[in-house]
């Protein structure tokens, strides 16, 4: 009854996975008109359909899969990573969505673009992280920015404020909570197209 009023939904963390949560993924998939963020367990969900990617085609959704994710929905393996980026770029022309190939250098596209990040940190290789950026790219969406357009700078701010946040605290592991603090800074910096953020 709330999918009508809703600007974007983002399904996947902390999910689990189970019939059920299938079955809500298929609802989602059919009755929602907003775009839609999938990532962790709601990717997991969506690997078990069949038909999953007929069903997100000529959607407004994002995919924001790791290697591992990945694997599961397209069948590549998670070692090859050039061959997981052509895929990616491949399902997005065909349909028309928001791929986001995390990893040291992620990959965005929309089947039209195609952009390998250039920010980031090994640092920001912890549990939550993808968490974090999976609500990003849903709050700039609901914004008001387009879906590709908020799946580039939401990919790029995460890895700069992982940046900022590793040098700022000189550690070697960002804490999602620490990635969060830093997003502000990130934004600035972004803005300016420097690493400082100030």
């Amino acid at each position: 009854e709330r999918l009508p009023s809703a600007t974007c939904i983002a399904i996947g963390p902390g999910l689990g996975r189970s019939r059920e949560l299938q079955t809500l993924l298929r609802r989602l998939l059919s009755l929602a008109t907003c775009p839609l963020v999938i990532d962790a367990d709601g990717l997991n969900n969506l690997a078990d359909l069949s038909d999953w990617s007929a069903r997100v085609a000529f959607r407004p959704v994002v995919l924001t899969p790791h290697p591992g994710e990945w694997q599961r929905l397209c069948g590549v393996p998670a070692s090859d990573r050039r061959a997981q980026s052509a895929a990616a770029i491949d399902l997005a022309r065909q349909t028309g969505i928001a791929v986001v190939l995390k990893g040291s250098q992620t990959l965005v596209t929309d089947g039209d673009t195609v952009v390998l990040n250039d920010s980031g940190t090994p640092a920001m290789a912890t549990g939550g992280s993808g968490d974090v950026l999976t609500g990003l790219i849903t709050a700039l969406i609901c914004q008001g920015l387009a879906v590709r357009d908020a799946a580039h700078l939401g990919v790029h701010v995460h890895g700069r404020a992982a940046e900022i946040a590793a040098q700022q605290l000189q550690t070697h592991v960002v804490l999602p909570t620490q990635l969060i603090a830093h997003l502000p800074q990130a934004f600035r910096a972004a803005q300016r197209g420097t690493l400082a953020g100030n």
